[in-house]
C-alpha cells in the first residue's frame, strides 16, 4: 500500500490532468441519429461529394420533421444552385432568410445574392448584398462592410460591368479606411485589394497600360502587408490581366502559379488554354471546376461557364 508521500505526486498529477481537461472546450455532441440535424449533416456530406440529389432527399426528410429548420433550407438552396435549379434554390433561401437566427441572417442574405449571381443577375444580387452592408455599417463594422463591397464588386466585374465594380471596390476601400485602429499590415492588405481590383477593372476595359501601374502598386502593398495567405492572389491578378489584355501565353503561365483549387482560377485558366489552342488542358480545367462544390461568388461564375464550355467540347 502506498504511503502519503508516495501518493502526493500522483494526486497532484490527477489534479493537473483534471484542471487541463476542464480548460478544453466542450465537444459538440453528435446529433441524434435520424434527427433533422443528423439528416442535414448527412446531406451536407453528400453535397460536398457532388451527390446533390441524394443530399436534397435528406434535406427534404429533415424539413418534413422540422419545416422551419434554417440549416436545412440554406443547405437545400445551395445544393439546388449547384445543380442549376436557381428558382427552386431561391425558394429555400427566402425561407432561410425568414427563419434565420440573428447571427445567421447575413449568411442567408449573402447566399441569396450568390444565387442571383449564378444567373448573372447583378441587380438582384446587389439588393441582398446591400442589406448586409447597411447592417454592418450600422454596427460600425467597417471591415465587414468593406468585405461585402468587395464581394459585390467582384459580382459586377465577373458579370462584365466594370463601372459598377469600380464603384463598389472603391466604396470598400474607403469604408475600411474609416476604421481608426487599422494596423499598418491591414492597411497594406486593403491597399493591395484596391490596387488589385483597379488592375482587373482596367483589364476588363481592355486598357493594359492602365492596368500595369496598379499591378506594380498591388505587389508593393502585398510585400508590405507581409501576409503569406494572400500571396496566391498575385499570380491570379497577373494572369487575369494578361488574359483580358490578350496575352494568352502569359495568362497560362501566371494562372498555373495561382490556387489550383479555386474555381475562378481554374475557369480562367481553362479559357486561357482554349485561346492558346490547347483544348485538352482547357477541358481538364473545366472538369476540375465542376469538382468544386462550394457556394460562393467565385463559383457562381466559374461553374456555369465550365458547364457551358464542356457541353460544347
Amino acid at each position: 500500500m502506498l504511503g502519503t508521500t508516495a501518493l502526493r505526486p500522483f494526486f497532484i498529477l490527477c489534479l493537473l490532468a483534471g484542471f487541463s481537461a476542464a480548460q478544453q472546450p466542450a465537444a459538440t455532441p453528435a446529433p441524434v441519429p435520424g434527427s433533422p440535424a443528423d439528416l442535414v449533416q448527412q446531406g451536407q456530406k453528400m453535397a460536398r461529394d457532388g451527390k446533390f440529389d441524394d443530399a436534397l432527399a435528406l434535406y427534404t426528410k429533415a424539413l418534413a420533421k422540422s419545416p422551419d429548420m434554417y440549416e436545412a433550407h440554406l443547405s437545400a438552396g445551395m445544393a439546388l444552385d449547384l445543380k442549376g435549379d436557381y428558382a427552386a434554390a431561391r425558394e429555400h433561401f427566402t425561407k432561410a432568410i425568414e427563419v434565420a437566427p440573428a447571427d445567421s441572417k447575413a449568411q442567408a442574405l449573402r447566399s441569396m445574392a450568390v444565387s442571383y449571381a449564378f444567373e448573372g443577375n447583378t441587380y438582384k444580387a446587389a439588393e441582398f448584398e446591400m442589406q448586409v452592408f447597411n447592417t454592418r455599417l450600422t454596427k460600425s463594422d467597417s471591415v465587414g462592410a468593406a468585405e461585402i463591397c468587395n464581394e459585390l464588386g467582384r459580382i459586377y466585374l465577373e458579370a462584365g460591368d466594370p463601372d459598377h465594380a469600380e464603384k463598389w471596390y472603391k466604396m470598400g476601400y474607403n469604408t475600411v479606411g474609416r476604421k481608426p485602429d487599422l494596423s499598418e499590415a491591414d492597411k497594406n492588405l486593403w491597399l493591395f485589394r484596391w490596387e488589385n481590383a483597379q488592375a482587373r477593372i482596367a483589364a476588363r476595359r481592355g486598357k493594359a497600360d492602365e492596368a500595369q501601374p496598379h499591378i506594380t502598386a498591388a505587389k508593393a502593398a502585398l510585400d508590405k502587408a507581409n501576409n503569406p495567405d494572400q500571396l496566391k492572389f498575385y499570380p491570379y491578378l497577373t494572369g487575369y490581366v494578361a488574359f483580358y489584355t490578350g496575352n494568352d501565353s502569359m495568362a497560362v503561365a501566371e494562372l498555373q502559379k495561382a490556387d489550383q483549387h479555386d474555381p475562378a482560377t481554374l475557369a480562367l485558366l481553362g479559357q486561357a488554354y482554349e485561346k492558346a489552342g490547347d483544348s485538352a488542358h482547357a477541358k481538364q480545367c473545366y472538369q476540375k471546376v465542376l469538382e468544386s462544390n462550394i457556394h460562393n461568388s467565385a463559383n457562381a461564375f466559374a461553374r456555369p461557364l465550365a458547364q457551358k464550355k464542356l457541353a460544347g467540347m
